[in-house]
């Protein structure tokens, strides 16, 4: 996967994540702006490859690149420890909205995502630029739904639906639980219907629905609250 831009990139480095290829364009003040012993993050013979700024346009997918750019194998860091906190972004396309999530969760506390079928590609550019890191301390797995049922079998497994279920605020989020939040369109799929209670955010009369990203922060730091993170 693609790591672009500087804020980006230091995350990528301060992770301590290995790193195929480290991209900059010619001129870019390495020393300056990236940390300390950057060259030794690399593998063993690696180095910076300095590429022109037409060649960095090329490689890179945002309009206006910032002249660095990081290539790694794609992470897959373990679940962390503690009870169980499992997000589940169910027929989400859009890649900002999974990106935002994948942030929200990372700082919410969330110890794994797990993404069904239907899901937008987690390495996805946009998806990466969004989550501002979070690829980078967050196990997230794209699996079936058969796996996803055996992962979360003892947890207690809500889906967030406008209008239908539980009050969130109401929920005891405290034990191992797995909260389903479903796509920007139709929402979740069968399969997450089948495998949920319903919880829901009480809005104002008229209002429809929320950003599925918005919910998904909402739902994920009252989840906090409740388990003491922070």
């Amino acid at each position: 996967m693609v790591a672009e831009g500087l804020r980006l990139v230091e995350e990528l480095l301060a992770s301590g994540l290995p790193i195929s290829e480290l991209f900059v364009t010619e001129g870019f003040p390495v020393d300056e702006m990236l940390p300390a012993g950057t060259a030794t993050l690399l593998p063993e013979g690696g180095e910076v490859i300095g590429v022109t700024g037409e060649l960095m346009a090329a490689m890179a997918d945002t309009v206006t690149p910032q002249g660095v750019l990081a290539v790694l194998p794609i992470p897959e860091l373990p679940a962390a420890g503690g009870p169980r906190f499992v997000l589940i972004p169910d027929q989400v396309r859009d890649p900002g909205n999974l990106g935002t999530m994948l942030r929200t969760a990372w700082a919410a506390g969330v110890t794994q995502v797990l993404l069904p079928p239907g899901t937008v590609d987690p390495t996805n550019p946009k998806v990466v630029r969004a989550g501002m890191g979070a690829h980078f301390h967050l196990s997230i797995r794209t699996v079936g739904w058969d796996a996803i049922g055996s992962a979360v079998a003892c947890d207690d497994v809500w889906l967030a639906e406008a209008g239908r279920g539980q009050a969130y605020h109401a929920v005891d989020w405290r034990g191992d639980v797995a909260l389903i939040i479903g796509g920007e369109a139709a929402g979740a799929g069968g399969e997450a219907r089948e495998a949920a209670a319903c919880v829901q955010i009480p809005m104002r009369r008229g209002v429809e629905s929320l950003n599925a990203a918005v919910a998904a922060g909402i739902l994920l730091f009252e989840a906090a609250r409740q388990r003491g993170e922070g």
